[in-house]
């Protein structure tokens, strides 16, 4: 199976300049908990809720602060015709949960996440990846910093 067959495809996408206020309430309004950060046509970055909260508000950083200060700016995408294992190695691999998906143009086409790929994947590489993901630390860990 692949990954377009299972990823979510109507994707907010927020700009590095927007305010973190402007951010957040675009994700209370779709029901996210992460966006792309595009600019230029480009994907230059992620936002999480927890990106918010650990390196904004922990920081002492306010609402009017920019997206492009907290994103994570290494982001790790995968293609829309990939197969969904060598996404959730991927996954497992950086200790994420969810992942841009491109075209093989390059554009944002849609996101990925743990929870899209179990119902699809074999049981036993789903609970590989999480346990993986769910390792302390790691690449994208916010305290890093």
């Amino acid at each position: 199976m692949k990954v377009s067959d299972c990823m979510t495809h109507d994707v907010e996408i927020t700009h590095p300049d927007m305010t973190l206020r402007e951010a957040a309430k675009l994700m209370a309004d779709c029901d996210a908990g992460v966006l792309p950060v595009g600019e230029n046509d480009r994907l230059v970055g992620m936002l999480t809720d927890r990106d918010i909260a650990i390196r904004a508000v922990a920081n002492g950083k306010g609402p009017d602060s920019r997206v492009r200060d907290v994103m994570s700016s290494d982001v790790c995408w995968c293609f829309e015709d990939e197969d969904i294992d060598d996404a959730l190695e991927r996954l497992a691999e950086e200790q994420i949960r969810r992942m841009p998906v491109l075209s093989r143009q390059k554009r944002l086409v849609g996101i990925i996440s743990i929870g899209d790929l179990t119902d699809s994947a074999q049981p036993q590489q789903t609970g590989r990846t999480l346990l993986a993901i769910s390792r302390h630390g790691g690449q994208h860990s916010q305290t890093l910093q």
